[in-house]
């Protein structure tokens, strides 16, 4: 049977035809296959790859068909079970044209030039790479859309697209494959070594807050200490003292009573006398009596006119108020060094509006900060300064001097909004909480003290104020005001919002609270609000 198979579609032979190099192939199969190759100009054998140019005119082998009929009246006509047809379960053959068969392997086990080929594993979705259309296999790829495609669609649909082989894609997009693979795997060491580099960091930083917490427990109990050792010291000579003079008190107090006894026991010997009724020996005894000493009683006794150990307690208190103000002081300077620690370098400021807007803040007004003659909008984002007050009740956070109203929440890391402003007078802020309500109004407004930064937009140009001190700001005019915040790194930036961002005025310092957004109004008429930000 194998005698009087086809080679390339492996079954018996149909309208045998036989090439010049005496191979013999089904008429429709050998001229399928050099249609495949009509663009090449030359005309292979399948089987030995003799090539023929040109393509060879094909007649019927004569004496093949007369065999055939005789092996179909024999009845071996049927194919053995290995060469059937592809049943579900099966792997269709790519190469056999008409019905598919079972993949097959011996003839590139066994032929010279076909164990030249390179052998693919069995795939179960292998219809997937045979074209629909055409039924041959997708060995080219078009570039322009993208796509696996047969030959025969290169030369119809796809004619004058980009297109190459299927192999050479595959062998440029491996190569990119191993571009982006490496790219990712740079990027892996790259990024491994910096979480390695910030394990390192925040072991040193846990050590170093550690260490310092140690050591500031150790200097507060040695501050302890040395109060307590003190204390006791002034407890001591508080004692001593006491014990001294009342030791002095008693001895006088004593003195005292002695004499008393004995001016009682004279006194009544001078009373006997004086009762005695003979003349003769009153006169008689009168002459013996002993003269009377000098005097100690009690008003010859001075009592200091202070208050006995009262200056102590005052004297105490005078140390304590200072240490108060000592610990006050070095607790805003040690929040101070403590707010500048930061292991981790800042990230650059933003430039673009766009950027400034990644870190856009919505802000909302209290009502308890607001002086009673500002008039809040519905959503708390507006103010407008009206004669007159608004119901408001009595708040210890209400301003009551100053024109002026505080944000709701605080503001940390970074934080940008922006204002619009008008009617003139109006000042743009931002303040610590424990800024003053009531009072003076200098320690209330905003600018004028040293818990609050303010930037005045006056209609026709701009003022910068913090704690009192007025600096002049040109930049082009605006009634919108943009405000950016980087709490951590102690920036403050106020900007003239129009098509671009111009930068009015940049504050560089170190903030030891939270911040709070502020606004405040100076005059009839002025408003101002918080714009909605995309």
């Amino acid at each position: 049977r194998e005698r009087f198979s086809c080679w390339i579609c492996v079954d018996l032979l149909k309208d045998p035809v036989t090439t010049v190099c005496g191979h013999s192939y089904c008429k429709s199969c050998i001229n399928t296959h050099w249609d495949k190759e009509e663009e090449r100009g030359s005309y292979s054998c399948p089987q030995c790859r003799q090539t023929f140019t040109p393509r060879p005119v094909l007649e019927t082998s004569t004496m093949l068909a007369d065999s055939l009929e005789e092996l179909k009246k024999t009845g071996l006509q049927a194919a053995p079970a290995d060469h059937c047809s592809a049943g579900p379960e099966d792997v269709a053959c790519d190469v056999c044209s008409g019905r598919k068969r079972k993949s097959h392997l011996q003839p590139h086990l066994q032929s010279a030039p076909l164990k030249k080929h390179k052998l693919v594993d069995l795939s179960k979705k292998l219809q997937e790479n045979i074209c629909s259309r055409h039924d041959e296999v997708m060995k080219m790829f078009c570039r322009t859309d993208q796509q696996c495609i047969c030959s025969l669609c290169s030369v119809e649909e796809h004619k004058d697209h980009d297109t190459v082989s299927a192999a050479a894609e595959r062998t440029k997009r491996q190569r990119e494959l191993r571009l982006r693979r490496r790219t990712i795997q740079q990027r892996v060491q790259n990024t491994e070594k910096d979480v390695k580099l910030l394990q390192q960091e925040e072991e040193a930083v846990n050590g170093s807050a550690d260490k310092a917490v140690e050591d500031n427990e150790e200097i507060f109990t040695e501050l302890i200490r040395l109060l307590e050792k003190r204390s006791s010291d002034v407890e001591q000579q508080i004692r001593s003292q006491q014990e001294t003079e009342v030791s002095r008190v008693r001895e006088l107090q004593e003195r005292l009573e002695q004499e008393i006894t004995e001016l009682k026991r004279k006194d009544h010997e001078l009373k006997q006398l004086s009762d005695t009724e003979d003349h003769n020996q009153l006169l008689h005894n009168y002459p013996s009596l002993s003269p009377l000493s000098g005097s100690t009683h009690s008003s010859s006794i001075r009592i200091h006119p202070l208050r006995n150990f009262e200056d102590v307690t005052t004297a105490v208190s005078q140390v304590k108020g200072r240490l108060q103000d000592i610990l006050s002081e070095t607790e805003t300077k040690v929040l101070q060094i403590v707010s500048r620690v930061d292991v981790l370098l800042p990230e650059p400021e933003p430039e673009t509006r766009a950027d400034f807007l990644k870190y856009s803040q919505k802000i909302t007004l209290d009502p308890n900060t607001a002086y009673r003659s500002l008039l809040l909008s519905k959503g708390k984002r507006k103010l407008t300064y009206m004669r007159g007050g608004q119901s408001y009740s009595d708040h210890p956070d209400r301003f009551t001097d100053s024109w002026q109203v505080l944000s709701r929440d605080s503001l940390t890391g970074r934080c940008y909004w922006e204002v619009e402003v008008g009617g003139g007078g109006v000042s743009v802020a931002v303040a610590y909480k424990n800024i003053r309500r009531a009072g003076d109004s200098l320690q209330c407004q905003f600018g004028s003290n040293n818990k609050s930064w303010s930037l005045c937009w006056a209609g026709n140009g701009y003022d910068f104020s913090y704690n009192s001190i007025r600096t002049l700001v040109s930049g082009p005019w605006s009634s919108r005001v943009g405000v950016y915040l980087d709490h951590s790194a102690g920036v403050l930036s106020f900007y003239s919002v129009s098509d671009t961002m111009t930068l009015l005025h940049r504050v560089q310092t170190t903030f030891t609270q939270p911040l709070y957004a502020g606004v405040r109004v100076g005059w009839s008429g002025s408003r101002a609000e918080f714009c909605k930000l995309k």
